[in-house]
């Protein structure tokens, strides 16, 4: 009884663990805002983090700086390079963390680089397609596979991953932990008022109707298809459709093509693409819709920001879009590579203000309830503590 006190100082009085985080790049809207939140939730006595990013830098590398973050850019190369990992078990071995948290397909190296850091403790968490892994339908990599043994524990953000690591890769169930992610419902609020003033000179007008997307630009993410949707509407005889404006935030391969996609249908002055930014929040509450083409999704980062906007949700019906997504009641899910049904889903909310506005409000209540931050916190908090014997 009389040792109790001294037992419970003794954590208070212990300096906060260091958690590296390894990931292979770190984009606005996704990647980057997720593992701030998580960082900037997680209590500071307890935690403190670097991020050690593959890929080079970024705008989202100065964001997380400025935010107290140490980030350390590994300047892997594309196709082989072995010089990379190197970097990261000589940084990992001078960092000398507590605990690595690895992420995605392109983060797993780190188990290794870890493990022969000596780093005891590993995380690793499944965000969701990453481009390193452009196909995710294939089996296993013998990667993952492989590295399997040295993972102490795994995040899953969605059950569909969660069921995936267990069946597909082997993970034991009692080694998976699945966590949602959370959003701020602070930053990511309905706008009160008139659309905000974005986009060049002409793009706005005071009834626009403005289709939103946001997330990186390649192939999987498949914004022609939403192109080619917002096209077909533009050139309806339908009164309604000449509000229409599309907005894409985000950079990558595609970018390019989109445009030129725009441009040579004469459409380009009623499009927006303005590449990575870091203002999402404020550019989401010039949206009225948001609408997500991508083939498979696994995090579900942009879809819990735009439904807390309270923004409906267009959506393909593939991995955790199903999960968040209510059909008729916070948004409508299509099949992938649909521009017809999409074309048409989205002229529903154009047509039909009130629905959006009654499924946009049901999305956010869903947010606010299931999505919070501290409750995401505490559940890896929940992980680390386990694995470090707190």
């Amino acid at each position: 009884m009389g040792n109790r006190p001294v037992a419970a100082l003794a954590p208070a009085c212990a300096p906060p663990r260091l958690v590296a985080h390894v990931v292979n790049r770190l984009d606005a809207g996704g990647a980057g805002n997720g593992l701030l939140d998580l960082i900037a939730h997680m209590p500071g006595d307890r935690y403190r983090h670097v991020v050690l990013c593959l890929r080079d830098h970024g705008m989202f590398h100065t964001h997380l700086r400025e935010h107290g973050v140490e980030v350390i850019d590994l300047h892997k190369r594309d196709g082989a390079d072995p010089g990379h990992f190197v970097r990261m078990v000589l940084a990992l071995r001078a960092l000398r963390p507590d605990l690595v948290h690895t992420r995605n397909f392109g983060g797993l190296e780190g188990q290794l680089a870890a493990a022969l850091a000596g780093v005891r403790l590993r995380v690793h968490g499944e965000y969701g397609r990453d481009p390193a892994e452009p196909c995710r339908t294939r089996p296993p990599s013998l990667l993952r596979r492989a590295l399997r043994p040295l993972v102490g524990h795994y995040i899953a953000v969605s059950a569909e991953q969660e069921r995936w690591l267990i069946e597909q890769v082997g993970a034991a169930p009692s080694r998976v932990s699945h966590i949602s992610n959370g959003v701020d419902s602070l930053e990511f609020h309905p706008r009160l008022g008139p659309h905000a003033a974005v986009g060049p000179d002409g793009f706005m007008r005071d009834d626009a109707f403005v289709i939103g997307s946001v997330g990186r630009m390649d192939d999987a993410k498949n914004d022609t298809t939403l192109v080619e949707s917002f096209l077909r509407l533009i050139s309806s005889p339908h009164a309604s459709h000449s509000r229409l404006r599309l907005l894409i935030v985000g950079d990558g391969p595609m970018r390019a093509e989109c445009q030129a996609m725009l441009d040579r249908a004469g459409a380009g002055h009623r499009a927006w693409l303005p590449g990575e930014r870091l203002d999402t929040a404020q550019l989401m509450r010039a949206m009225d819709l948001m609408v997500l083409p991508t083939l498979a999704e696994g995090s579900g980062n942009v879809l819990l920001e735009a439904m807390a906007t309270g923004l409906p949700v267009v959506a393909t019906s593939v991995g955790v879009h199903k999960e968040l997504v209510q059909p008729g009641l916070t948004g409508i899910l299509v099949p992938p590579m649909s521009p017809d049904v999409m074309a048409a889903a989205i002229a529903d909310y154009c047509r039909i203000p009130e629905m959006g506005a009654r499924h946009g409000a049901r999305a956010r209540g869903q947010v606010i309830a299931h999505h919070s931050l501290p409750a995401m916190a505490r559940s890896y908090l929940a992980v680390y503590d386990a694995l470090a014997g707190a």
